[in-house]
């Protein structure tokens, strides 16, 4: 692997075209808050060579920058916390980094080899393409919150953006993202504009206490890791929706609730508990039981250790009345299921399948509103990480759209994230690079862990 070194050309700070004028802040939502202790997002694109040299680049980059700016102001703000303890954007056009890199010692096939993808580690050097390692969203009181990097390779360009975490979710994010894409190729205005609107029943009174100085991460960030990327083609997506789906049509696989002199079963499932399924099992959830499974059984854990799958759902069209698609902000909930190891692998895949589906499926407008009455009533950051061995963390979504950007040259060949958020259980998925419901995951497990994923012939079956 040749060296990961990046070399910082320069650096400055790129202003909005025009001054935002249509408020002076936005308050923080119970969504945004529990980000706090959570670390920017990195995420950016491999392309292909420009047509231009590098000093037009720039230039073009930059301008497209700050128009993309004029459209989303808070992000070219800061955050501030007032008396009261409520913590706001303030859009008051500080600014954002923008960073010109190189290095020209790595070409696109020593990035993303031509051969299969699952045979290959992710090159560390894509720790190098963004700015703002290991900080946390708190730190946007200081600190921009947005950071660009564009890093001049042989043979192609990376760019990467860093975002606050308490700012964007992930549909923020790529809807800034593609906006920028679009001003570079000479858009006039944004395809997607942001909706600002506050008046969602995230928006709270309610006051998270927060210590001097600001939080602390949830997780370490030092252990070792591998980092994968796992491809599945359309085809094999449908496999496993089909394999899923196929043992459900009898029936679906519940725990005992003891309704209907049922009796608990201590989240032991039988044949009494079977239940009539009430809706199909999705391709993405059949795929994240397959991992969720195989993951599990390659951390050789105990049959009666408890092991959790926990995954990000957006909750804009959860809503009643449904909040617009494009509502700028996290506007997210943590969905976690919970299985014990004996039964997640003792039972056939299906199982697992829809135990995922029904929570997913139950998180409705009513579960949505109880669960932010439940963190009014205690509010608290988001605990990030793997804290018992047992857990998995999906983030991302294979719907976000992340090759719909065109900068003018071509999409882009490749998305690629940087070192934060990460640990051991930590999955983002991503669309395929071909579309028409491919889905790549991105896997960061222990050492040990990935070694057994590799070995996991019920895993590895479906993976090209």
């Amino acid at each position: 692997m040749p060296t990961t070194a990046v070399h910082v050309v320069s650096k400055c700070t790129v202003y909005p075209e025009s001054k935002s004028a249509l408020f002076p802040s936005l308050k923080l939502s119970v969504s945004d808050l529990p980000m706090l202790s959570c670390q920017y997002i990195q995420k950016g694109v491999l392309l292909s060579q420009p047509p231009l040299d590098a000093a037009s680049l720039l230039s073009l980059l930059k301008l497209s920058l700050s128009k993309a700016l004029s459209h989303f102001p808070p992000l070219a703000g800061r955050l501030h916390t007032d008396p009261h303890g409520h913590v706001h954007i303030l859009c008051n056009d500080a600014g954002v980094d923008f960073v010109h890199a190189k290095a020209l010692h790595l070409s696109l096939p020593t990035l993303v080899p031509s051969d299969q993808l699952h045979l290959h580690d992710i090159p560390p050097c894509f720790r190098k393409f963004f700015q703002f390692d290991h900080t946390l969203s708190y730190a946007g009181h200081h600190k921009p919150l947005l950071a660009v990097q564009v890093t001049e390779l042989n043979g192609g360009l990376f760019i990467g953006c860093t975002m606050n975490h308490a700012v964007v979710d992930g549909t923020s994010f790529w809807n800034f993202f593609n906006a920028f894409a679009e001003a570079c190729k000479g858009a006039k205005r944004t395809s997607k504009s942001p909706n600002f609107c506050r008046e969602t029943v995230f928006t709270s009174p309610a006051v998270l206490q927060l210590p001097a100085g600001g939080p602390s991460a949830t997780f370490s960030g030092e252990e070792p890791l591998r980092e994968k990327i796992f491809h599945f083609s359309r085809e094999a997506v449908l496999q496993l929706k089909l394999r899923t789906n196929k043992t459900c049509k009898m029936g679906s696989w519940v725990a005992g609730d003891g309704e209907k002199g049922g009796g608990r079963t201590n989240g032991k499932v039988t044949r009494k508990s079977l239940k009539p399924a009430t809706d199909e099992i999705s391709s993405f959830q059949s795929l994240c039981a397959q991992l969720w499974r195989s993951v599990t059984r390659a951390r050789n854990l105990d049959g009666n250790r408890r092991t959790t799958f926990r995954m990000a759902v957006n909750c804009r069209h959860r809503l009643e009345p449904r909040v617009d698609p494009l509502y700028f902000g996290n506007l997210i909930q943590s969905i976690p299921t919970v299985a014990c190891v004996e039964e997640l692998l003792g039972n056939d895949l299906s199982w697992g399948a829809d135990r995922l589906h029904r929570n997913v499926l139950a998180h409705d407008d009513s579960t949505v509103r109880r669960g932010v009455e439940e963190w009014e009533s205690n509010p608290r950051l988001f605990p990030l990480g793997n804290f018992d061995g047992a857990m998995i963390t999906m983030g991302s979504s294979p719907r976000f759209p992340m090759y719909d950007n065109d900068f003018g040259w071509g999409r882009p060949i490749a998305v690629r994230s940087g070192r934060a958020n990460k640990f051991d259980g930590k999955i983002s998925a991503f669309p395929g690079r071909e579309g028409n419901g491919s889905v790549d995951l991105e896997v960061v497990l222990a050492p040990e862990t990935m070694a057994g994923l590799e070995k996991d012939v019920e895993f590895m079956q479906y993976v090209s």
